[in-house]
């Protein structure tokens, strides 16, 4: 049992309901996020101690008194995304407070993932530029998700955020996962109305140095891609349906394509399942409101790195 103020876990399930993570995972998590409390303190007190009137230490104790406290309401707060009025009536604070210490607690978490290598690059990089010393290919698999956000209040904004596939407007990211059940790169977030291969041209260049190591997979999304990125060394992309003519008033796929599609759907399925990993965090399922700048950027790389850490998953 573990009592965080007014509110207290009983069990596993509820721990998890709580934070996004097991009491195993968060114990691990929690002996980095203290270090990084720890130097950012003792920086705090480098810059601020001629200017103090007590020892480091000394004075009122904050409501959220603890490492464990502070971590638990950063992850509470990515797991369940509420208001800041409602978070700091959980943790007794005022909800000017509670945003204070969201923007404080979240630069900490980043670097405690960092420190156990499961935040995200924000670029994809081959893992080897020279594929003539070794046969085996970097499998990865591209696909992109969205996240509903609040109507901006200025209308050519509005038209730029605007998904015709969502028909709410959203922000989006690209995702490359690997078969190692991990997700290595998150792309940086834009607007919705992006489509999704425009979005992968600009973040990846067609010439970078090691993609004829690399076999990627994607959906139809992607069309296109063998052309614009010759360099890979395999592309799998499912086979289209052909479009009604007066030649093929009744088109379908052979058999042979369907079983093709199908073995790379059973591949392409870990993306899926990797996104919907992120989602459990609800700050990328609620309307996002947040108007601090970078913060929307911020909390899908800081999901991401804790979706590995569930996973176990090194980031190279």
């Amino acid at each position: 049992m573990r009592n965080f103020k007014q509110i207290t876990i009983r069990t596993e399930r509820q721990f998890r309901a709580f934070t996004g993570l097991s009491q195993k995972e968060f114990d691990r998590l929690l002996s980095e996020f203290t270090k990084a409390l720890e130097s950012a303190q003792q920086r705090h007190y480098k810059k601020h101690h001629l200017e103090r009137k007590r020892k480091p230490g000394g004075g009122r104790k904050g409501a959220l008194s603890t490492p464990e406290l502070k971590l638990f309401f950063i992850l509470f707060y990515l797991k369940t995304y509420p208001t800041f009025d409602v978070l700091g009536g959980l943790f007794d604070l005022s909800p000017a407070k509670a945003q204070e210490n969201v923007v404080k607690l979240l630069p900490l978490l980043k670097h405690a993932e960092k420190v156990l290598r499961v935040l995200p690059h924000r670029h994809f990089k081959p893992t080897s530029d020279n594929q003539k010393d070794t046969d085996k290919k970097q499998q990865i698999i591209i696909d992109a998700t969205e996240r509903p956000c609040s109507r901006p209040h200025h209308a050519r904004k509005q038209k730029h955020y605007y998904s015709g596939k969502k028909h709410q407007h959203t922000l989006k990211n690209t995702v490359i996962a690997d078969g190692s059940q991990g997700i290595p790169v998150i792309g940086p977030t834009v607007p919705g109305s992006r489509h999704n291969y425009a979005l992968l041209k600009e973040e990846l260049d067609p010439q970078q140095p090691g993609l004829s190591s690399v076999e990627v997979s994607v959906d139809l999304g992607y069309q296109g891609i063998k052309d614009h990125y010759p360099n890979f060394h395999k592309v799998y992309i499912p086979h289209k349906k052909p479009r009604t003519s007066n030649n093929n008033p009744n088109p379908t796929l052979t058999p042979k394509q369907k079983k093709e599609n199908r073995v790379l759907s059973r591949t392409r399925v870990a993306v899926e399942h990797l996104i919907g990993d992120l989602k459990v965090f609800h700050i990328l399922t609620i309307k996002f409101r947040n108007h601090i700048q970078s913060m929307a950027d911020q909390v899908i790389l800081l999901v991401a790195g804790l979706c590995n850490l569930k996973n176990e998953y090194v980031v190279q």
